[in-house]
Protein backbone atom coordinates (compact mmCIF):
# COMPACT_ATOMS: atom_id res chain seq x y z
CA UNK A 1 0.00 0.00 0.00
CA UNK A 2 3.06 2.24 -0.16
CA UNK A 3 1.94 3.82 -3.43
CA UNK A 4 -1.32 4.81 -1.77
CA UNK A 5 0.11 6.79 1.12
CA UNK A 6 2.92 8.95 -0.22
CA UNK A 7 0.68 11.95 -0.89
CA UNK A 8 -0.88 11.51 2.56
CA UNK A 9 2.60 11.51 4.10
CA UNK A 10 3.52 14.68 2.18
CA UNK A 11 0.34 16.43 3.33
CA UNK A 12 1.02 15.32 6.90
CA UNK A 13 4.54 16.71 6.63
CA UNK A 14 3.25 20.06 5.32
CA UNK A 15 0.76 20.30 8.18
CA UNK A 16 3.52 19.52 10.68
CA UNK A 17 4.82 23.08 10.44
CA UNK A 18 1.55 24.34 11.94
CA UNK A 19 0.36 21.46 14.09
CA UNK A 20 3.60 20.44 15.81
CA UNK A 21 4.25 23.90 17.37
CA UNK A 22 0.65 24.03 18.60
CA UNK A 23 0.94 20.60 20.22
CA UNK A 24 4.25 21.57 21.85
CA UNK A 25 2.67 24.74 23.26
CA UNK A 26 -0.06 22.75 25.02
CA UNK A 27 2.47 20.23 26.34
CA UNK A 28 1.60 17.41 23.91
CA UNK A 29 4.83 16.92 22.01
CA UNK A 30 4.22 14.35 19.20
CA UNK A 31 6.51 11.26 18.97
CA UNK A 32 7.28 12.13 15.34
CA UNK A 33 7.33 15.94 14.89
CA UNK A 34 7.49 15.53 11.10
CA UNK A 35 4.21 13.57 11.10
CA UNK A 36 2.26 14.80 14.14
CA UNK A 37 -1.18 13.53 13.15
CA UNK A 38 -2.56 10.21 11.83
CA UNK A 39 -2.99 9.93 8.07
CA UNK A 40 -6.78 9.73 8.33
CA UNK A 41 -6.81 13.12 10.09
CA UNK A 42 -4.71 14.57 7.26
CA UNK A 43 -7.30 13.21 4.81
CA UNK A 44 -10.12 14.83 6.79
CA UNK A 45 -8.29 18.15 6.68
CA UNK A 46 -7.91 17.74 2.91
CA UNK A 47 -11.68 17.19 2.60
CA UNK A 48 -12.37 20.33 4.64
CA UNK A 49 -10.01 22.29 2.39
CA UNK A 50 -11.78 20.92 -0.71
CA UNK A 51 -15.17 21.97 0.69
CA UNK A 52 -13.93 25.49 1.50
CA UNK A 53 -12.37 25.86 -1.96
CA UNK A 54 -15.59 24.59 -3.55
CA UNK A 55 -17.70 27.09 -1.59
CA UNK A 56 -15.42 30.01 -2.53
CA UNK A 57 -15.40 28.91 -6.18
CA UNK A 58 -19.19 28.58 -6.24
CA UNK A 59 -19.79 31.91 -4.49
CA UNK A 60 -17.65 33.82 -6.97
CA UNK A 61 -19.45 32.30 -9.96
CA UNK A 62 -23.06 32.42 -8.79
CA UNK A 63 -25.33 33.51 -11.60
CA UNK A 64 -29.09 33.67 -12.03
CA UNK A 65 -29.05 34.19 -15.81
CA UNK A 66 -26.24 31.79 -16.71
CA UNK A 67 -25.56 29.23 -13.95
CA UNK A 68 -22.61 26.92 -14.48
CA UNK A 69 -22.66 23.13 -14.24
CA UNK A 70 -21.21 23.15 -10.74
CA UNK A 71 -23.89 25.60 -9.57
CA UNK A 72 -26.65 23.46 -11.13
CA UNK A 73 -25.31 20.33 -9.41
CA UNK A 74 -25.15 22.09 -6.05
CA UNK A 75 -28.65 23.54 -6.50
CA UNK A 76 -29.94 20.01 -7.11
CA UNK A 77 -28.11 18.80 -3.99
CA UNK A 78 -29.58 21.62 -1.89
CA UNK A 79 -33.09 20.97 -3.18
CA UNK A 80 -32.73 17.24 -2.59
CA UNK A 81 -31.56 17.85 0.99
CA UNK A 82 -34.39 20.31 1.68
CA UNK A 83 -37.02 17.93 0.29
CA UNK A 84 -35.66 15.04 2.36
CA UNK A 85 -35.55 17.16 5.52
CA UNK A 86 -39.12 18.41 5.05
CA UNK A 87 -40.38 14.91 4.29
CA UNK A 88 -38.74 13.38 7.37
CA UNK A 89 -38.89 16.23 9.90
CA UNK A 90 -41.89 18.23 8.72
CA UNK A 91 -42.54 21.75 7.53
CA UNK A 92 -39.67 23.11 9.68
CA UNK A 93 -37.22 20.62 8.21
CA UNK A 94 -35.65 23.23 5.93
CA UNK A 95 -33.96 24.90 8.92
CA UNK A 96 -31.90 21.71 9.45
CA UNK A 97 -30.98 21.26 5.78
CA UNK A 98 -27.68 23.16 6.06
CA UNK A 99 -26.37 20.82 8.75
CA UNK A 100 -27.61 17.67 7.02
CA UNK A 101 -26.23 18.77 3.66
CA UNK A 102 -22.83 19.69 5.06
CA UNK A 103 -22.62 16.40 6.91
CA UNK A 104 -23.62 14.49 3.78
CA UNK A 105 -21.07 16.26 1.55
CA UNK A 106 -18.28 15.74 4.09
CA UNK A 107 -19.05 12.02 4.42
CA UNK A 108 -19.41 11.58 0.65
CA UNK A 109 -16.05 13.21 -0.11
CA UNK A 110 -14.37 11.18 2.63
CA UNK A 111 -15.90 8.02 1.15
CA UNK A 112 -14.75 8.83 -2.39
CA UNK A 113 -11.25 10.03 -1.51
CA UNK A 114 -9.81 6.52 -1.56
CA UNK A 115 -10.59 6.21 -5.28
CA UNK A 116 -7.87 8.74 -6.04
CA UNK A 117 -4.41 7.14 -6.30
CA UNK A 118 -2.08 8.00 -3.38
CA UNK A 119 -5.04 8.99 -1.16
CA UNK A 120 -6.87 7.03 1.53
CA UNK A 121 -10.52 6.65 2.59
CA UNK A 122 -10.74 8.33 6.02
CA UNK A 123 -14.17 6.83 6.72
CA UNK A 124 -12.58 3.37 6.73
CA UNK A 125 -11.27 4.35 10.19
CA UNK A 126 -13.65 4.08 13.15
CA UNK A 127 -12.24 7.28 14.69
CA UNK A 128 -13.52 9.31 11.74
CA UNK A 129 -16.98 7.76 11.56
CA UNK A 130 -17.36 7.98 15.34
CA UNK A 131 -16.47 11.68 15.16
CA UNK A 132 -19.12 12.27 12.47
CA UNK A 133 -21.69 10.27 14.46
CA UNK A 134 -20.86 12.20 17.63
CA UNK A 135 -21.40 15.47 15.76
CA UNK A 136 -24.85 14.31 14.66
CA UNK A 137 -25.61 13.01 18.18
CA UNK A 138 -24.73 16.33 19.84
CA UNK A 139 -26.60 18.30 17.17
CA UNK A 140 -29.95 16.53 17.37
CA UNK A 141 -29.90 16.49 21.17
CA UNK A 142 -29.02 20.21 21.19
CA UNK A 143 -31.96 20.85 18.87
CA UNK A 144 -34.18 18.87 21.23
CA UNK A 145 -33.08 20.94 24.23
CA UNK A 146 -33.44 24.17 22.25
CA UNK A 147 -36.91 23.27 20.96
CA UNK A 148 -38.42 22.00 24.20
CA UNK A 149 -36.20 23.53 26.89
CA UNK A 150 -34.12 21.43 29.27
CA UNK A 151 -36.95 20.26 31.56
CA UNK A 152 -39.44 19.55 28.77
CA UNK A 153 -36.85 17.67 26.71
CA UNK A 154 -35.95 15.46 29.68
CA UNK A 155 -39.68 14.84 30.18
CA UNK A 156 -39.89 14.12 26.47
CA UNK A 157 -37.33 11.36 26.99
CA UNK A 158 -39.41 9.95 29.86
CA UNK A 159 -42.37 9.11 27.64
CA UNK A 160 -46.02 10.21 27.79
CA UNK A 161 -46.89 8.42 31.04
CA UNK A 162 -45.26 9.52 34.30
CA UNK A 163 -45.43 6.09 35.95
CA UNK A 164 -43.42 4.61 33.05
CA UNK A 165 -40.67 7.23 33.26
CA UNK A 166 -38.44 5.05 35.43
CA UNK A 167 -38.37 2.50 32.59
CA UNK A 168 -38.58 4.79 29.57
CA UNK A 169 -35.78 7.20 30.48
CA UNK A 170 -33.01 4.52 30.65
CA UNK A 171 -34.38 2.96 27.47
CA UNK A 172 -34.24 6.32 25.68
CA UNK A 173 -30.69 6.96 26.89
CA UNK A 174 -29.58 3.51 25.70
CA UNK A 175 -31.40 4.12 22.41
CA UNK A 176 -29.57 7.41 21.92
CA UNK A 177 -26.22 5.73 22.53
CA UNK A 178 -27.34 3.05 20.08
CA UNK A 179 -27.92 5.76 17.46
CA UNK A 180 -24.34 6.92 17.97
CA UNK A 181 -22.90 3.42 17.63
CA UNK A 182 -25.07 2.39 14.68
CA UNK A 183 -24.17 5.50 12.68
CA UNK A 184 -20.43 5.11 13.26
CA UNK A 185 -20.13 1.32 12.90
CA UNK A 186 -22.35 1.08 9.80
CA UNK A 187 -20.31 3.61 7.83
CA UNK A 188 -16.96 2.31 9.09
CA UNK A 189 -17.76 -1.32 8.33
CA UNK A 190 -19.01 -0.65 4.80
CA UNK A 191 -16.07 1.52 3.79
CA UNK A 192 -13.43 -0.62 5.49
CA UNK A 193 -14.71 -3.86 3.95
CA UNK A 194 -15.02 -2.17 0.56
CA UNK A 195 -11.40 -1.00 0.68
CA UNK A 196 -10.13 -4.43 1.74
CA UNK A 197 -12.08 -6.26 -0.98
CA UNK A 198 -10.92 -3.79 -3.61
CA UNK A 199 -7.27 -4.25 -2.65
CA UNK A 200 -7.49 -8.05 -2.50
CA UNK A 201 -9.33 -8.63 -5.77
CA UNK A 202 -7.36 -5.96 -7.63
CA UNK A 203 -4.14 -7.69 -6.60
CA UNK A 204 -5.51 -11.06 -7.75
CA UNK A 205 -7.09 -9.91 -11.03
CA UNK A 206 -5.65 -6.52 -12.08
CA UNK A 207 -7.63 -6.37 -15.36
CA UNK A 208 -11.28 -5.13 -15.43
CA UNK A 209 -11.91 -6.12 -11.80
CA UNK A 210 -10.59 -2.77 -10.45
CA UNK A 211 -13.17 -0.91 -12.58
CA UNK A 212 -15.97 -3.08 -11.18
CA UNK A 213 -14.91 -2.44 -7.60
CA UNK A 214 -14.46 1.27 -8.27
CA UNK A 215 -18.05 1.39 -9.50
CA UNK A 216 -19.17 -0.52 -6.42
CA UNK A 217 -17.15 1.86 -4.22
CA UNK A 218 -18.92 4.87 -5.76
CA UNK A 219 -22.35 3.28 -5.26
CA UNK A 220 -21.63 2.37 -1.63
CA UNK A 221 -20.18 5.84 -1.01
CA UNK A 222 -23.32 7.56 -2.29
CA UNK A 223 -25.61 5.20 -0.40
CA UNK A 224 -23.77 5.55 2.90
CA UNK A 225 -23.63 9.35 2.59
CA UNK A 226 -27.40 9.40 2.02
CA UNK A 227 -27.97 7.14 5.04
CA UNK A 228 -25.74 9.42 7.11
CA UNK A 229 -28.07 12.30 6.19
CA UNK A 230 -31.32 10.37 6.52
CA UNK A 231 -30.79 8.85 9.97
CA UNK A 232 -29.79 12.15 11.67
CA UNK A 233 -32.89 13.70 10.06
CA UNK A 234 -34.99 10.96 11.68
CA UNK A 235 -33.30 11.56 15.03
CA UNK A 236 -33.89 15.32 14.75
CA UNK A 237 -37.55 14.62 13.98
CA UNK A 238 -37.81 12.48 17.12
CA UNK A 239 -36.01 15.09 19.23
CA UNK A 240 -38.19 18.05 18.22
CA UNK A 241 -41.53 16.25 17.93
CA UNK A 242 -44.28 17.36 20.27
CA UNK A 243 -45.70 13.88 20.72
CA UNK A 244 -43.44 11.02 21.79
Amino acid sequence: MEHQVWFTAILNHLLAGVITPLLVKIGQSPPDPAHPIPNYVAMEILVVILIIVGVVFLRRRLSVENPGKFQLVMEMAVQFTRDMAEEVIGHEGRRYAAFLGTLGIFVLLCNLLGLIPTLQTPTSHIQVTLGCALTAFLYYNFQGFQHHGVIRYLKHLCGPMAFLAIFMFPIEIIGNVGHLLSLSVRLYANMMVGDVLELVFTALVPILVPAVFMGLHIFVSLLQAYIFMLLPAVYISMAVSEEH
